[in-house]
């Protein structure tokens, strides 16, 4: 694949269609902090290997699905990421739940690396890749064609060593305290490789088509970006003050 060839893909399949306090008197659910606290300390892992942050009882409850070599994705979270996780929900206004769509096999590899180590640091994880996306997908466009053929060839722990050779990703890992063959080790996680391709049953249920893309309270979001995200959030968090829930 070449550099103009990978950046079409990265982008067209980018999608170009286009987290209030917990209930006064409501008990707070065992393990996690009361409502008086700041949420983010909050993180959890869902039924499906998803990650959410903030309150689980909060009133508002976003979905993000999201491609780790979307340039959109990581535009997103530059913009989003001041108002939901550091205002809304150290409020418990809101939970932030991602879940991962996987468009290629780089998207597979940073998707095993972020679940790579303790869940509670997941989103430092998350946070790092799409903070450092134009470096790294830098690189991927500048590889050449024997590269990437190893990427596509092999069983998957060997194809993701390959590219995690090629973009830095050891040297990513490396910084949070995984040696190269801790590292290589959740590679080979066969169950959550599993689990990551038992999002995709999620994502095409849902008939999505671009990323980012979202689910408010439930609703899947027309758009794919955060003035649609937060329009939203207002809209509902008037509904709910209306009591029109």
């Amino acid at each position: 694949m070449t550099k103009t060839v990978f950046r079409a893909v990265a982008l067209a399949a980018c999608a170009v269609l286009s987290m209030a306090a917990a209930p006064k008197g409501a008990a707070p659910r065992k393990g996690l902090p009361p409502a008086s606290t700041n949420w983010t300390a909050a993180t959890a892992v869902t039924a499906d290997g998803s990650h959410r942050l903030g309150n689980p009882d909060a009133p508002l409850k976003l979905v993000e699905y999201v491609s780790y070599t979307c340039p959109h994705c990581a535009h997103f979270h530059k913009e989003a990421d001041p108002v939901l996780r550091l205002t809304m929900v150290p409020k418990g206004q809101i939970s932030v739940t991602v879940t991962n769509f996987l468009r290629n096999p780089i998207d597979l590899t940073v998707a095993m690396l972020t679940n790579c180590g303790d869940p509670k640091r997941f989103f430092v994880r998350h946070n790092a890749f799409f903070a450092s996306q134009d470096k790294w997908l830098a690189k991927a466009e500048a590889t050449n064609r024997e590269q990437q053929q190893r990427w596509y060839q092999g069983d998957f722990p060997a194809r993701m060593r390959a590219m995690a050779s090629d973009l830095g990703f050891y040297d990513q890992t490396a910084s949070w305290g995984l040696s190269r063959t801790q590292t290589d080790q959740c590679f080979a996680n066969t169950a959550m490789l599993d689990k990551l391709k038992g999002q995709q049953g999620e994502v095409q249920a849902l008939g999505l088509q671009g990323t980012p893309s979202f689910t408010l309270n439930g609703d899947l979001l027309d758009g794919h970006d955060w003035a649609t995200v937060s329009k939203a959030i207002t809209d509902k968090q008037a509904q709910q003050r209306a009591g029109n829930i």
